[in-house]
């Protein structure tokens, strides 16, 4: 029996290669996508940090999936190279040579103690036939841990030269691959990325879903191939690809140069057999579009807050923003809400301090399950500056709570720096920041600097760049009604509400699956937050 005869609604599986926890963007989705009528159960990937493997988003059922990765491991990092003859085998061999002949060393050391303490109970003649003994295993003992020695180290540089994309046999073995497979060549370059195939595969199979929803570019893959397969036995099945970014743009991994370009080939791949794409930002579906070959031009669903907070949700208080700094509400107060890294520019903010008086920074970084290092290193940074006292390190609070948590600040920051990426969308914090009626002051890349300009809801600044970020720092917080204003624009919040959003993502699932999409629900009665 075909089973969608027996389904009351259209199964949705949803797959994102992380945790889910943090990732507001999948949770949004696989809650509205529930509450529109669609059975919806979300695979992610079970960390060693995971506090559970499966629970619910509202009607929406996750399951975490442990995701082994021996593939991940290159075969370069596993077998001989012609380019460093004398190195050791990959693996731990020239780690336990080194130690078994310093043990060896050890030993001997030990041996002569043996013979001196011998010797001062005044046993010479058995002494004097001891040291010679010791002799050839000393000489050879050494001769062995020089050529031991070597051949480590050539093993250190032949890694090296491996990771250097600057080398021409690295270049050209990459280029290689790129010409005689072509969009194939991620099979060479990261073979890794079958470990996701081979952990998610079987159970998407399982699930017989009608729509795979498959989030950012690792997914893409995995829900391509699945539909596929699924198409095979009979089952229309049809895939959506929601690309997060532009791979491209993606920074790429300094210890291994094949990883970026094994990415763009993935994508390149299946990316055109996806049934639907949607993205970011309009200047990500152009260039999506121009990139892939599509037939049409993406969709686009913003990651924009909720503006409808279910009862469940609203029974838990907001925290205090103010009180968590320990400020009042006359301390000017500067926000900046996400990830931490080089990047994300928080030195500028962190370095301008001294040239901003009383001025507090709030950083609302501290992930629940994950690394936050960058965060404290930052505050060190503050530390070393003079200005530890007036930078606070906040954990995050639900998707839902985060316009509202962060209101009570002067200005919401974003000191991002150029890279691709940083430059085609309206990015989460900026969302967020309006919905929170803040002011926002932002880098000059391209579309929240273009966004910003035309509604005047803030200033920008020239990307770290010290100077430029106080004053237009100075410029908000001398004046911050002027900018708070523009958000009484009719029409400019409600466009960027979730609510709007999963509009266009029900209606790309009915266009792929009107068979079995669930009745048009009427909208509930807003409760604003």
């Amino acid at each position: 029996m075909d089973p969608d005869s027996t389904r009351p609604r259209g199964r949705v599986v949803m797959l994102v290669d992380n945790g889910v926890h943090g990732d507001s963007r999948v949770q949004k989705t696989a809650r509205s996508a529930a509450e529109a009528g669609w059975e919806v159960i979300l695979l992610g990937i079970l960390g060693k940090t995971s506090p559970e493997d499966s629970w619910m988003i509202g009607d929406a059922q996750v399951r975490l999936l442990k995701v082994p990765r021996p593939l991940a491991q290159h075969p370069l990092n596993l077998r001989r190279s012609l380019r460093r003859p004398l190195a050791y085998r990959p693996g731990r061999y020239a780690t336990q040579r080194l130690n078994a002949l310093k043990a060896r060393r050890l030993d001997l050391e030990q041996r002569q103690v043996r013979l001196d303490e011998a010797r001062r109970d005044g046993a010479g003649g058995s002494y004097l036939i001891g040291k010679l003994l010791l002799l050839p295993p000393r000489a050879t003992t050494k001769v062995r841990t020089q050529w031991a020695r070597l051949r480590a180290g050539e093993l250190k540089r032949l890694r090296n030269n491996q990771q250097n994309e600057n080398l021409l046999l690295t270049r050209l073995s990459i280029q290689f691959w790129q010409k005689v497979m072509g969009s194939r060549s991620w099979r060479r370059l990261d073979p890794g990325l079958w470990d996701y195939e081979i952990a998610f595969g079987p159970v998407i199979d399982e699930l017989e879903p009608d729509i795979i929803h498959a989030n950012d570019f690792r997914m893409a893959g995995v829900g391509v191939r699945a539909a596929e397969r699924a198409r095979a036995l009979g089952r229309p099945t049809r895939v959506v690809w929601d690309a997060h970014e532009y791979v491209a743009g993606v920074l790429g991994r300094e210890d291994n140069p094949r990883w970026l370009p094994a990415q763009i080939a993935y994508t390149a791949e299946h990316a055109p057999r996806a049934d639907a794409v949607v993205t970011v930002s309009s200047t990500l579906a152009e260039l999506l579009r121009e990139v892939h070959s599509l037939p049409e031009l993406p969709d686009v669903v913003l990651n924009a807050p909720d503006r409808v907070v279910d009862d469940a949700r609203l029974g838990e208080p907001v925290p205090d923003l103010r009180a968590l700094c320990g400020v009042g509400p006359d301390t000017p107060l500067l926000v900046y809400c996400g990830g931490v890294n080089p990047s994300r520019g928080l030195e500028t903010m962190v370095d301008a301090l001294p040239r901003l008086p009383g001025v507090h920074i709030a950083l609302v970084t501290l992930h629940p399950t994950g690394n936050n290092t960058p965060s404290e290193e930052v505050r060190e940074r503050a530390v070393e500056a003079g200005v530890g006292d007036r930078v606070h390190l906040l954990p995050y609070v639900p998707h839902w709570q985060v316009s509202a948590f962060l209101a009570p600040a002067d200005a919401g920051i974003i000191p991002i720096h150029h890279k691709p990426n940083h430059e085609l969308a309206l990015i989460t914090k900026f969302l967020e920041y309006s919905h929170a009626r803040l002011p926002i002051v932002v880098s000059d890349v391209r579309t929240m600097a273009e966004t910003v300009r035309s509604t005047g809801q803030g200033e920008v600044f020239r990307a770290e760049d010290v100077p430029d970020y106080v004053r237009a720092v100075q410029a908000v917080l001398a004046d911050p009604q002027r900018y708070r204003r523009a958000y009484d624009r009719p029409g400019l919040l409600d466009g960027w509400t979730w609510e709007a959003q999963a509009a266009v993502l029900d209606g790309v699932y009915r266009r792929l699956r009107p068979d079995v999409a669930p009745p048009v629900r009427q909208p509930a009665d807003p409760v604003l937050h």
